[in-house]
C-alpha cells in the first residue's frame, strides 16, 4: 500500500487493487493508531486517531478531496495513486 502523503507523523496510504471495497477511502496511520477515512465525507469509517491527528487528517482530506477521488479512480483501475502534498 503506497504512501500518498505524510505530515506531522501521519502517513496517508491507499491500496491499489481493482475491486477494493467501497466506499472510496484512504488509510491514515499515526504511531500505533490507524483509521479508514471516507473520501466523500472525510469521516472515520473504522479505527481511530488521537483528536489532534484526527483534525489534521480531516483538514488535509477536505483540502485534497478532488485529488483523493481522482486517486480512487486510479486505484480502482489497478494503477498506482499519485502523491499529494502534505498539510503544512
Amino acid at each position: 500500500m503506497p504512501t500518498i502523503s505524510a505530515f506531522f507523523g501521519i502517513f496517508i496510504r491507499m491500496y491499489f487493487a481493482p475491486g477494493e471495497h467501497g466506499p472510496p477511502h484512504f488509510h491514515a496511520y499515526y504511531n500505533e493508531f490507524k483509521a479508514t477515512v471516507d473520501i466523500r465525507t472525510c469521516e472515520i469509517l473504522d479505527g481511530s486517531l488521537p483528536p489532534k491527528q484526527r483534525k489534521l487528517t480531516t483538514a488535509w482530506a477536505e483540502l485534497h478531496q478532488d485529488d483523493l477521488i481522482a486517486n480512487w479512480a486510479l486505484v480502482m483501475s489497478g494503477r498506482r495513486p499519485r502523491r499529494l502534498p502534505p498539510l503544512r
